[in-house]
């Protein structure tokens, strides 16, 4: 039985797909997007996070991982979170031994009959409202081996199956995923490849083949764009965008505009944010930018 780290099952779900949905949450990612909103997702591994609020600076967990090193932020002594792996039995004993409740741990392995009895606990409501279980990230597709087994036992259940993905994973890894699918939500997140690897630390060929490849095989393919200050928010990156899309074959795009909501998470971590301080986005903010790809025969929606 495959098993994979998973940092979040979030029930009841309506913005991840069709009715009401699961989102199983997969840790790694092979891209670095700077306005990242799950910072936790990017490693494979559980990771021990901070929080300087709830912190006493007591100095238990660095007794319990002396090996570790040492931190200091608000002026406040602790493990340094970033040297140990989130799960390990040392980690465990000093999150169970802080007395603020200051640490906690990402991830956790699961098989995958762990998740299909979770998911399964709301197989009515998926019934009633045409919905079901999507994968998410992290980048979901890292895990090819635990995703197809664990779509086909959904299917089995007959519960319907979405993912959500960048789509930066091999061609055959795509397409063997895909095949267990019965909708995609694809992120496109810049028409320039130069650009694309700027933001993301890769290009998008890869996401463009992924996306005709998905398209052609008939799945349910909904491409969406999140819409970045300084990345791709100009007229320009709207029509380029607009002018992909065309040559996929595809015609509707959801536009995701930036919202901070993730910043807390980076604190954490205890890395820096890029984007501190830039204001949300919202859908009144880019009616003309919105209006470049109706312009070209690509319905954009919010």
């Amino acid at each position: 039985m495959q098993t994979a780290t998973i940092f979040n099952i979030q029930k009841f779900s309506l913005n991840d797909g069709p009715g009401i949905r699961t989102v199983v949450f997969f840790k790694g990612c092979p891209l670095r997007c700077f306005w990242c909103s799950n910072p936790e997702s990017q490693s494979r591994l559980p990771q021990l996070e901070w929080n300087e609020k709830n912190c006493i600076a007591c100095g238990l967990c660095i007794q319990h991982l002396p090996h570790a090193g040492i931190s200091t932020t608000a002026g406040k002594t602790h493990v340094n979170i970033v040297n140990v792996r989130g799960d390990s039995p040392e980690a465990q004993a000093a999150i169970k031994a802080c007395p603020g409740k200051a640490l906690t741990c990402a991830g956790k392995t699961y098989t995958t009959d762990e998740v299909l009895e979770l998911c399964l606990q709301d197989e009515l409501f998926y019934q009633d409202s045409g919905g079901g279980v999507t994968l998410s990230g992290g980048e979901a597709m890292t895990w090819p081996d635990f995703c197809i087994e664990l779509l086909e036992k959904l299917h089995s259940h007959g519960i319907d199956t979405c993912i959500e993905t960048e789509a930066f994973v091999s061609q055959e890894t795509f397409a063997s995923i895909a095949r267990h699918l019965d909708h995609m939500l694809i992120d496109l997140k810049h028409w320039d490849s130069t650009k694309h690897a700027l933001g993301t630390g890769g290009g998008n060929e890869l996401v463009l083949s992924n996306i005709k490849t998905a398209i052609d095989m008939g799945v349910g393919v909904l491409v969406r764009t999140p819409v970045i200050p300084g990345f791709n928010d100009s007229l320009e990156d709207a029509r380029g965008m607009a002018s992909a899309l065309n040559k996929l074959g595809a015609k509707r795009v959801q536009l995701l505009p930036f919202h901070n909501f993730g910043e807390n998470k980076y604190a954490l971590l205890e890395k820096d944010y890029a984007l501190a301080g830039v204001p949300n986005m919202h859908a009144e903010d880019l009616a003309a930018y919105a209006q470049q790809y109706s312009d070209l025969g690509v319905e954009a929606f919010f």
